[in-house]
């Protein structure tokens, strides 16, 4: 048997248990997890050195190189995360309604854990983390895949949870991590329909869409982020700014990173200088419609695509529109429903703006940045579904949930 299959055939079997622990129990595992993170983290920041100076020798830097990296701040956080999931309500078990039939028949619906989740993503080591208490929390087994190129810090990351909840029982198999990183492994898990009850993707587009194409295990799509931030007529022009260079300079390599820029043609004239010069501050690289070149006349022309890229790096497309009209059709067409703002103190401009944007998260007056479980209270994000079946959003503990029927009768049998 191949790893796939003896790993996946464990994970399994710790589903079965997994399902059926308490609450305490399973905080009592993420507490020891999140210790062991901590006690363990120059272990951790070692291998994850190897890392780095792999991906430094095959040219990899910038914003993708931040993602891969890990310090003491990065694993505190990684930590904090899970031990906010300890605090949230299980949601397993929940009994969400109850309702009687004429026949006195009791029918209700109850939250169970989805089984085996399986995860496949590129080079970002939190994820590790964040997939593996979500999912022990909601008493899924998780077979995690990641890219060659975070391999030693996942295998490190991987080691010291399993040891840390093997000692509170924890069954064997419930944290998987598969170590052979080879394209066609990663396309035999998502045909390992045996063992996965979902594919989780996170990653760029073309590792999305590779899963989405070839998986006969049912996918939840995650977040390829084209995200927009569109700067109203009417606004505050200093917090415009602010949450611009937020939205886009926080951290570049991440998919609520905003990369595009849209501008009301009335405020363009003053605004455009002002937000290009702190863009270009942080080290941005602006490609600009015709109309930005006008006004900033050393801007890179922009070009069809740069509509539709998620750059992950320190790129931005700007473009002026005309009103909020304009910029709605401009990001219902180029837009990944991820993760959209407008900035204007006009409240009516700010609920049709909420009401006709198709994405799983829409601000006002807010940066893209704050699309995250953690954010958000969920203390971490297995993903962010761009999709609308079954969980849009970031998802945290009841996405990673199903339900089952349970009737309860009194001998009743069907006429």
């Amino acid at each position: 048997m191949n790893e796939l299959v003896i790993k996946g055939k464990k994970a399994k079997e710790a589903a079965y248990v997994l399902g059926n622990l308490s609450s305490t129990i399973k905080n009592d595992a993420l507490e020891a997890l999140a210790e062991a993170l901590m006690e363990k983290q120059q272990i951790i920041l070692e291998e994850n050195q190897k890392d780095l100076e792999n991906a430094k020798q095959k040219g990899i830097k910038g914003a993708l190189l931040d993602r891969l990296t890990l310090n003491a701040d990065r694993i505190t956080s990684m930590a904090e995360g899970v031990r906010q999931i300890i605090t949230l309500p299980d949601p397993v078990g929940e009994v969400i309604s109850m309702w009687k039939r004429p026949n006195n028949l009791t029918i209700g619906q109850k939250r169970v854990p989805l089984g085996v989740i399986g995860i496949i993503y590129e080079a970002r080591p939190n994820v590790t983390v964040d997939a593996a208490a979500l999912c022990l929390k909601t008493g899924n087994a998780i077979l995690l895949r990641g890219g060659s190129e975070a391999l030693h810090s996942n295998m490190a990351i991987v080691k010291v949870m399993n040891e840390a909840i093997k000692k509170v029982g924890i069954p064997e198999g419930s944290i998987g991590l598969i170590e052979d990183t080879a394209r066609e492994t990663a396309v035999e898990m998502m045909k390992l329909n045996e063992y996965l009850d979902v594919l989780i993707p996170r990653g760029g587009a073309g590792l999305i869409q590779t899963v989405v194409r070839n998986a006969t295990v049912p996918v939840i799509e995650t977040g390829v982020g084209n995200c927009h931030v569109y700067v109203d007529g009417q606004c505050d022009r200093e917090m415009a700014k602010k949450i611009v260079v937020n939205s886009k300079t926080h951290r570049p390599g991440v998919c609520n990173a905003a990369e595009t820029l849209l501008v009301d043609k009335y405020i363009a004239d003053i605004f455009l200088p002002e937000v290009i010069d702190e863009l270009r501050e942080k080290g941005v690289e602006i490609r600009g419609c015709e109309q930005v070149q006008a006004i900033v006349p050393d801007v890179k022309q922009a070009q069809e695509e740069d509509w539709q890229n998620e750059y992950l790096d320190y790129i931005m497309a700007v473009k002026v529109v005309d009103g909020v009209d304009y910029a709605i059709k401009h990001i219902n067409h180029y837009g990944s429903k991820h993760s959209e703002a407008i900035v204007t103190d006009n409240y009516t401009k700010s609920q049709q703006f909420l009401q006709q944007i198709d994405a799983a998260a829409v601000y006002v007056n807010a940066s893209t940045r704050f699309t995250d479980g953690f954010e958000f209270g969920f203390g971490a994000e297995i993903g962010i579904s761009t999709q609308k079946l079954h969980a849009r959003g970031p998802m945290g503990l009841k996405e990673l949930t199903t339900i089952k029927y349970i009737i309860y009768g009194e001998g009743q049998i069907r006429p």
